[in-house]
């Protein structure tokens, strides 16, 4: 097999979510059917048109060291905590070194991707600014606020030197990262690759501007019940926050030394709509193309796929677009596709979606098991898809493959696939 052509295998995965603070329990959470979307109580969410948001299940201070998460943004505090795991899980050593895992950092890579980066961060310190002064303005600010700031974190922590990379691709970053780190070792780059998304933007002034353009779930008597894909009374999706991570590995390389293999990481397929800034197109033509992208430049037959993770995030016109999407380029196969949409219990993680739905979609493989979507009480008309609903899906026994969509402001569009082995 030539480098252009290698197998990517999933060897680690770490999460820090709204359900749970490990992959375990974000897993656990996930098959339990269980909403991590609270209300907002502080004082400065009282007068917001929404109060509700899918926070962390753990506070990221109670994991890592005070003198390192006072210098960094709470979504760098994610990233890094993901990522640790995943790189536990995956057999390897903090640093990774010659000696301890038998990797070369010049073969190993990062790819963190955020969609809004540290913005918790600026907004923070321009407070502090305006009302203590310049003296009081952190020295680790710049740093902090940096979109780049989780790879780059993350980088220094496993010792990367294969190149640390931060796609920005709105609610897309997370996947595309992930899509990204796969090229990485198919290319030849690295033999390894810590790979995901992360995101922390609950804050007044984001939750103000989605609110504003009638993105949001204004639902705040019922937060649990508010993210609801797929349903007819549906009306916006509900911001989370936390953080997805992967360990990719090329075949070989996991081989050699013994590792413990999740599934195989099939590939990528992208496109853009041309169509609004914020707006999907409302036919799913783009997504349809990703789609018909990752069937025609990977090795992946339409029938081995017997389950998708739906980008879904609980808006009108995006929850139909996709489902239109599968069908297009699927056809009826579609019908025998076990569709969830976590979002249902995460929230929307924007930026981090596509690194948390990844680790759902490679557990979902490894334990043959789709994950149910909740608060469908009235299914839409126009979802025209098996979805899954109540109570978890057993997946089929043999070869079988799974997709994880993300899509974004902008008319980003990553479909990605994974495989049993």
């Amino acid at each position: 097999m030539t480098a252009e052509n290698r197998t990517v295998v999933v060897t680690g995965i770490g999460a820090f979510t709204p359900l749970g603070g490990t992959a375990a329990s974000f897993w656990e959470g996930l098959l339990e059917g269980r909403s991590g979307v609270v209300e907002l109580t502080e004082e400065w969410a009282a007068e917001l048109p929404v109060r509700i948001a899918a926070r962390t299940a753990v506070e990221p201070g109670e994991v890592l060291p005070r003198p390192l998460a006072r210098k960094l943004d709470r979504s760098a505090q994610f990233a890094l905590i993901a990522a640790r795991e995943a790189w536990a899980d995956a057999g390897y050593e903090t640093p990774a070194t010659d000696e301890s895992s038998k990797l070369a950092p010049e073969r190993l890579g990062t790819v963190i991707a955020s969609g809004i980066g540290g913005v918790t961060t600026l907004l923070d310190q321009y407070d502090v600014l305006k009302d203590k002064g310049v003296r009081k303005v952190s020295p680790h600010t710049v740093p902090m606020l940096m979109p780049n700031s989780p790879a780059a974190n993350v980088g220094l922590e496993v010792g990367a030197r294969a190149g640390v990379h931060t796609p920005v691709s709105a609610c897309a970053s997370g996947a595309e990262a992930i899509g990204y780190a796969i090229e990485m070792i198919r290319s030849g780059r690295a033999d390894v690759v810590v790979a995901g998304g992360t995101e922390a933007a609950i804050h007044p002034l984001p939750i103000v501007a989605f609110a504003n353009m009638m993105a949001m779930s204004k639902n705040n008597d019922e937060p649990q019940r508010a993210s609801r894909p797929y349903d007819k009374a549906r009306d916006g999706f509900v911001l989370g926050e936390g953080a997805g991570v992967v360990v990719l590995e090329s075949a070989e390389h996991a081989a050699a030394r013994g590792a413990r293999v999740y599934c195989e990481a099939v590939g990528q397929g992208l496109s853009s709509d041309a169509h609004h800034i914020a707006q999907p197109e409302p036919t799913g033509a783009g997504i349809a193309q990703a789609l018909a992208g990752l069937f025609e430049h990977n090795d992946l037959d339409k029938a081995e796929v017997v389950h998708v993770n739906a980008h879904a995030t609980s808006t009108p016109q995006g929850d139909v677009a996709e489902i239109k999407a599968l069908r297009k380029e699927l056809g009826d196969h579609v019908d025998h596709i076990a569709v969830s949409a976590t979002k249902s219990m995460t929230g929307h993680l924007l930026g981090g979606a596509g690194g948390i739905e990844t680790v759902a979609t490679v557990l979902a493989l490894h334990n043959r098991l789709a994950p149910p979507t909740i608060n469908v009480d009235d299914l839409d008309d126009d979802v025209d898809a098996d979805i899954v609903r109540i109570e978890p899906r057993k997946l089929p026994e043999g070869r079988i493959a799974a997709l994880n969509n993300s899509f974004g402001f902008g008319g980003h569009n990553v479909v990605l696939a994974f495989r049993t082995i």
